[in-house]
């Protein structure tokens, strides 16, 4: 798998996707009505509804009742998976709302997010050996995947215990290796997401020191879709919101059908039930279509973003030419709009989920 390993590889993607958004035809001219997609998904606790959907049945019922052919693709590393969304490779991507901003929407891709997801409510989280306190990771080399959510978290302790980015070194690890890396006795400090952080506080002397709990509703895990292709395809927004309320209406039952389709997504996930269990009880999953509508359309997520895109441009991650945190601009339910509103690239996009909220799927 492609990983971005380092500052200058996720600058080169943002200057490829760049030069292909330049050469690619804009709005409705982009895309054009067809039958079959693919969307791509990695294993984390709030994405595991997505591939338990395709596996049950769900997707192919909700594909079938609007003439399409839906396939959710799994890809092993995270950062690949967005990767070969923002190449064109995948219609949509299940992604975090940095990752979204960062490389898609600031490589030029126009991505609509239609899906909120959840918000991790403790599945990241700054893990240190030896340590109770957050302010003991000073003059550490912490393990991560750089300038992602695990980057953007490590920033926020650091900043709410007074310290700054320059008090520790990061040292950039594949999510598919940072389990392994950490039962390293040389590794002492690192950020992760679950399923990976359940294993890690497995490590004797391991403690969570800070966690996405700390700030809630910061770490948002989305569904995007190509914003040309949603456009010309409405149908395929229409099918994934009735996939994903249609699985979250299942897997929230408290009886023994629910806690056997959370043991199938378990099962997919590579992990134990009681593991599974554990990681959805710090996922805060939208069940609800009206309270995710209501979630995206709050001057809370302006808040957030507006925090999130401080933080992408201080790192870098909006590329050279970008003079302000403004560059990348975003656009938010009832005609909000974040930055530069003559290049909108990421849209907060409720459509769906209202459809899904008022049964008119």
């Amino acid at each position: 798998m492609l990983h971005l390993a380092n500052r200058a590889a996720r600058l080169f993607l943002i200057a490829c996707a760049l030069a292909v958004a330049a050469c690619t035809p804009s709005g409705d001219e982009a895309a054009e009505p067809r039958t079959e997609f693919n969307i791509g998904w990695s294993i984390y606790a709030g994405w595991m509804p997505w591939p338990y959907a395709e596996q049950s049945g769900i997707v192919k019922k909700w594909a079938d009742k609007y003439g399409l052919e839906i396939n959710f693709v799994q890809v092993n590393d995270y950062v690949e998976s967005v990767n070969q969304y923002t190449a064109g490779k995948l219609d949509g991507v299940t992604v975090a709302n940095m990752d979204a901003l960062t490389i898609p929407a600031a490589g030029g891709k126009d991505t609509s997010a239609i899906i909120l997801g959840d918000y991790s409510n403790g599945n990241d989280a700054v893990l240190l050996k030896d340590a109770s306190k957050t302010s003991a990771i000073k003059g550490r080399d912490v393990y991560l995947v750089e300038l992602s959510v695990s980057h953007y978290l490590l920033a926020r302790a650091l900043e709410t215990n007074g310290l700054a980015m320059t008090d520790v070194k990061t040292m950039n690890t594949s999510d598919a290796d940072i389990a392994g890396a950490f039962s390293s006795p040389e590794i002492t400090a690192a950020v992760a997401w679950n399923p990976q952080v359940t294993t890690m506080k497995g490590v004797p002397g391991t403690t969570a020191v800070f966690t996405s709990a700390d700030i809630p509703g910061e770490i948002l895990d989305l569904l995007v879709v190509d914003t040309a292709t949603l456009k010309a395809n409405p149908n395929l927004g229409k099918a994934l919101a009735g996939i994903w309320y249609e699985t979250m209406t299942l897997m929230a039952k408290q009886d023994a059908e629910g806690a056997a389709a959370r043991a199938a997504m378990a099962k997919l996930a590579g992990t134990t039930s009681e593991a599974f269990e554990g990681q959805l009880a710090t996922t805060y999953l939208y069940t609800d279509p009206a309270a995710a509508v209501a979630a995206m359309g709050s001057p809370d997520l302006v808040t957030t973003m507006t925090r999130v895109r401080d933080f992408s441009f201080a790192q870098g991650l909006f590329g050279q030419g970008a003079r302000s945190a403004d560059a990348v601009g975003m656009e938010f339910p009832g005609g909000k709009t974040l930055g530069d509103e003559g290049n909108i690239t990421l849209r907060f996009d409720p459509t769906f989920m209202q459809l899904a909220a008022e049964g008119a799927l």
